[in-house]
């Protein structure tokens, strides 16, 4: 199976570090939505594939705009939710990086299907700041849900430190914020 993590186009809590971070629920910029068109072209989407988003505006925007007028399964988690990377003893979630709520979801973005699997205290907090092995519990079973869905190919529209999570768990290399992918950057890895 192909898993393929693609970072969500550029949004207003970058434009003016570091006092952008602090903006709450920041949305994608007119070049973010240039970005997240141009997916189209470099992975068309079919009814078929699944596409999985973190539960954070800016990637919810990217994925919409990116399967506009695509039947295909897009399934909101906070499994591929902000992480904080390399995670830091005692860090804190930026006012960019809180989770929208489950209502809010639903109600701006009612096409998209919420991960009923994970806890509400997932839901609430997210996995920014969880410790590394609980993390690696939850990278398990979210890839071990991943195969069950008996795909080819799996997108998932996330975050730079999350996808870099994601790939030194799947990998199994130290990896470094140098290995960040840019805005609407991808990396596919098989599993």
């Amino acid at each position: 199976m192909e898993l393929v993590f693609i970072r969500h186009g550029q949004g207003e809590h970058t434009l003016n570090l570091p006092y952008s971070l602090y903006t709450t629920d920041p949305s994608l910029t007119k070049e973010g939505i240039i970005q997240a068109r141009e997916l189209r072209t470099q992975f068309p989407i079919s009814e078929d594939d699944i596409v999985i988003i973190s539960p954070i505006r800016r990637a919810l925007q990217t994925a919409m705009i990116w399967t506009e007028g695509i039947g295909s399964t897009k399934l909101v988690s906070p499994l591929i939710s902000p992480r904080i990377f390399p995670l830091k003893q005692d860090s804190k979630t930026l006012p960019c990086d809180q989770l929208l709520t489950r209502e809010k979801i639903r109600k701006d973005f009612p096409g998209f299907i919420l991960d009923k699997e994970s806890s509400l205290n997932l839901w609430i907090y997210g996995i920014n700041t969880i410790p590394e092995n609980e993390f690696i519990l939850l990278a398990k079973h979210f890839l071990e849900w991943c195969k069950k869905q008996d795909k080819k190919r799996i997108y998932i529209v996330s975050h730079d430190g999350t996808i870099t999570s994601y790939r030194q768990y799947i990998l199994g290399e130290k990896l470094s914020r140098d290995d960040f992918p840019k805005e609407t950057g991808w990396f596919i890895l098989n599993y």
